[in-house]
């Protein structure tokens, strides 16, 4: 390896000597050369890939890349290269504390390096194809004594450079300084848009911005669509020209600043809720571990609201300025794509996802190379690598084991989420807990909160006990100790089937090494997993290590806190039910994501700008019962409208994919009406969520649906897991409904649910049905979603309902009643949703004045936004989080004095 530093002589020459003819001796490259460099003035694309091509081929070299410093002159972008990949051009950027080229910026000198990867300097950036090169060869690119960039060459077989090399490469980077020098002031007066938008797209802090997101919806409204409202794939797909022709039409280019000022903004503010509140986690952040994180449609790593609530707990963490790192697994297809065959049956659909078209980059470790873990089992070691996504201010790392090396079976292990068997399971929460906390030690964070969100993730619990031993020379139950100080535990489900368990076996397998490190018998590990330590048949309860690990774990409601105090009471004897250390902390909605456009500009007007920094606060949502009765229901009705489009483009859609005659096309592209109330389910097809309660009396919903006077309609979606076929027959009875002549207009199951069909939903219909077998609805937070869009719930006293309902901002299925028989709690139920709908839920919205307006189904939804929309949102959540769970654990308060007895 040879590093060689300027000689001042020849880079000052260089610098300073004017270009010289072809005559002269020793020129590089001749005055015609220069000239043909910009022979395509006006386009510093085409300008920029003159310079790399004539001097790679000047120098008989693979590779030759011209880095352009950005406008903050901190970050290298690649503006034009030969021989790495193209579609890397404008996206791959460093900082000047950053890899080889960023060294040759940083001490403006030429760097040489024989073999790169034994540099400490070196940063592999896998998406740009470097793998096959050895040697590198920078220098820096001046013009009028300012640096311009850093140009670039490199070798597939290992060479030293010579000096008179590298000598020659300086001379060349003189001649060509000023053409790079005119390119990059002319790249970033004409591409601002181009460049600012890739910057907004790269933080998924667009998605929940919505002057950010418009912007790329006015680039190409049709494309945005069919892209499933992918930015980068947007972006990947218009040329430069187009962007800059498009803004220009559109009158975007202001836009476009303020929203990248903005952006710069948020980012960079110190003022924030955490600042103030959580300072002690500045240095020792939250590890937020979750098994699927549900940010955004395009970014297919969740199944539905576990994933979608981690999605919104990030969110918030980064709006509040929350020190939280997320921790996942990278599913390479995601969860499935549904679509019902012509019998109503559901299929499932897996298909790669392309990385490319993805806001992720790989994970840049604390020896500045991508990172990269190892997990030992005892049937062989599993290798893994680390992806970064921005979401806002905070970090989440996915973790994916397609990687080279790894047997077939492990390259396959995060390619579908929930997928597989038991030892696919547990695979895939070994590399979530251990791996994801050596991902984390990999990136050199020393987390001082393990936020466990539900059972996948505990096994990260052994593995920074581990830590602990090795750090601090501690035994196991020292070590133990002062681990659970630390963790955090949150349960979701009531459903016995819904905590994992495994035998001893696959335990051993997969938690041997690992075992052996913490000086474990076989017998002792799986006591620690076990309710009943003593009996040696129990399987191993992922929920029960995490509870008997944690501090501090909580249930997601009120009543799910009872629910999960008798379920787990055996973990603690002599103690009384509510003497069970679970407590609850309510789950809630991320309002920015999930808040339409136009109800966002209504609260503007009437709350004042800047309110969501304020919607914690009550006496804010006072000022609801002045916005005019007549805005909110034409603000409501707009919105209806648009879901109303939405299912109907869907549903056609969908009947074209199954070959359905013309008729039943030009049926499907007109069903539902905007004048009936429309009741909106949509939510996993699990059979207690009972979707079919509705389906109870056909002859008495015919004749709901069907009345002239005062119509009702459904739409529906959902996804019952791929294993659950009484969940898939439930689901194939919503969908024949389509077919039968009394509800084919009326019912309409919309396929592939996903984010975007549920924020379609939430923020379009009237009504949101929640029906599910109480006690087994840990919270819910899809019904939440509708309160400050306007819909009002009705729904069984389960879950967050039964701690909101106050009798007059929504409706109750029943008064909390339930059977231990269930038919006769089905049964029942069914009656009362019946009753509900004939008595009170159809007359309110069908009663109008004068004026057309329903005053009294009005007055109940500002009551509903008014006393729960301060209450169930994702802000006060993690707010709740941080004061009584994140910040104790970290030892941050500055008093906490404990009873004595």
């Amino acid at each position: 390896m040879a590093l060689v530093g300027p000689v001042s002589e020849n880079i000052d020459d260089a610098q300073s000597a004017p270009v010289r003819t072809a005559s002269d001796a020793g020129q590089v490259l001749t005055f015609d050369e220069i000239d043909n460099l910009t022979a395509e003035s006006g386009k510093p694309a085409e300008t920029l890939m003159n310079v790399v091509a004539l001097i790679a081929g000047r120098f008989h070299t693979d590779v030759c890349s011209a880095y352009l410093l950005e406008p903050d002159r901190a970050n290298l972008v690649l503006a034009a290269t030969l021989g790495l990949r193209p579609s890397c051009v404008g996206r791959l950027r460093m900082g000047l504390n950053e890899g080889l080229a960023g060294l040759v910026a940083e001490q403006v000198r030429p760097v040489a390096v024989e073999q790169v990867k034994s540099h400490p300097r070196f940063k592999y950036f896998s998406e740009a194809g470097e793998e096959p090169y050895q040697s590198f060869l920078g220098v820096p690119l001046i013009d009028r004594g300012v640096l311009q960039g850093v140009l670039v060459v490199q070798t597939i077989e290992t060479r030293a450079f010579r000096e008179d090399e590298i000598r020659m490469l300086v001379q060349a980077a003189a001649q060509v300084a000023p053409v790079v020098s005119e390119a990059r002031t002319l790249d970033r007066f004409i591409a601002p848009a181009q460049e600012r938008l890739w910057a907004l797209a790269r933080n998924l802090w667009w998605s929940w911005d919505h002057d950010s997101s418009s912007l790329f919806r006015e680039l190409d409204p049709a494309r945005w669509w069919q892209l499933n409202q992918n930015p980068i794939s947007l972006l990947n797909e218009i040329p430069f020209a187009g962007i800059e022709r498009r803004a220009r039409e559109m009158v975007l280019h202001s836009r476009i600043n303020y929203a990248y000022r903005r952006q710069r903004e948020y980012l960079e503010a110190d003022r924030t809720w955490g600042a103030r509140h959580a300072g002690v986690l500045r240095t020792r952040p939250v590890a937020y571990f979750s098994a699927e994180f549900g940010l955004h449609e395009s970014i297919p790593i969740y199944s539905g609201g576990l994933g979608v609530l981690a999605g919104d707990h990030i969110k918030s963490a980064s709006d509040l300025g929350i020190p939280l790192t997320g921790i996942g697994l990278f599913y390479g297809q995601g969860y499935f794509r549904q679509r019902l065959d012509r019998n109503g049956w559901q299929r499932e659909e897996y298909l790669p996802t392309d990385i490319n078209q993805l806001p992720m980059e790989p994970a840049i470790g604390c020896k500045g190379e991508a990172a990269t873990i190892k997990i030992e089992t005892l049937s062989g070691a599993i290798r893994v690598k680390i992806w970064r996504i921005k979401v806002g201010r905070c970090d989440l790392f996915l973790l994916d084991s397609n990687v080279e090396g790894n047997a077939p079976e492990d390259r396959e292990l995060t390619s579908r989420l929930y997928g597989g068997d038991g030892r696919t399971r547990i695979r895939q929460e070994l590399l979530l807990g251990v791996g994801g906390y050596r991902a984390l030690r990999a990136m050199g964070l020393t987390p001082g909160v393990l936020h466990l969100n539900e059972g996948h993730s505990v096994f990260a619990i052994l593995e920074a006990v581990r830590h602990r031993m090795q750090d601090e020379g501690l035994d196991f139950d020292r070590a133990a100790t002062s681990v659970a100080r630390e963790v955090v535990f949150t349960t979701h489900t009531p459903v016995p089937a819904g905590h994992d368990r495994f035998p001893a076996d696959l335990v051993e397998e997969h938690l041997g090494p690992l075992r052996e490190a913490l000086g474990l018998s076989q017998e002792r590990l799986m006591e620690l997993g076990r309710e009943n330590p003593e009996d040696p048949a129990e399987e191993f309860c992922m929920t029960v290590l995490g509870l008997r690990f944690a501090r501090r774990a909580n249930a997601v409601s009120s009543l799910h806190g009872e629910v999960s105090r008798t379920m787990w009471k055996g973990l603690y004897p002599g103690k009384q039910e509510d003497e069970v250390p679970i407590g609850h902390i309510t789950n809630g909605v991320h309002v920015p994501s999930w808040l339409a456009p136009q109800m966002f500009r209504l609260y503007d007007r009437h709350l004042g700008s800047g309110w969501q920094e304020r919607g914690g606060k009550a006496s804010l949502w006072d000022a609801i019962e002045n916005i005019d009765d007549a805005e909110l229901w034409e603000t409501h009705l707009s919105l209806k409208s648009r879901l109303l489009e939405f299912v109907r483009l869907r549903v056609v859609e969908q009947a074209e994919r199954r070959a359905e005659p013309a008729e039943a096309l030009q049926r499907l592209g007109r069903v539902l009406s905007p004048d009936a109330l429309t009741i909106g389910f949509a939510r996993r097809f699990a059979t207690y969520k009972r979707a079919n309660l509705v389906l109870a009396d056909i002859e008495r919903l015919a004749s709901m649906v069907n009345d002239p006077k005062r119509p009702v309609q459904f739409v529906f979606a959902g996804k019952a897991h791929p294993h659950d076929d009484p969940g898939k027959r439930l689901l194939q009875q919503i969908a024949e409904m389509m077919r039968d002549s009394q509800f084919a207009d009326k019912f309409v199951f919309v396929e592939d649910y996903d984010i975007n069909v549920g924020r379609h939903f939430v923020q379009g219909v009237d009504v949101w049905l929640n029906n599910p077998r109480r006690p087994f609805e840990a919270s819910g937070t899809s019904g939440q979603k509708m309160v400050l869009n306007g819909g009002l719930n009705l729904s069984v006293l389960d879950g967050w309902w039964a701690e909101a309902y106050d009798g007059l901002n929504g409706f109750a299925i029943g008064t909390g009643r339930t059977h231990s028989n269930i038919s006769l709690h089905d049964t029942r139920d069914g009656e009362d949703l019946y009753r509900v709908l004939r008595e009170e839920v159809i007359p309110l919205y069908y009663q109008r004045d004068r004026d057309g307006l329903p005053r009294g189904w009005i007055k109940r939804m500002k009551r509903a936004i008014r006393t729960l929309g301060w209450r169930f949102n994702a802000d006060r959540m993690v707010m709740d989080y941080t004061l009584k769970c994140y910040v104790p654990a970290a030892g941050g308060t500055s008093s906490d004095m404990p009873m004595v007895l």
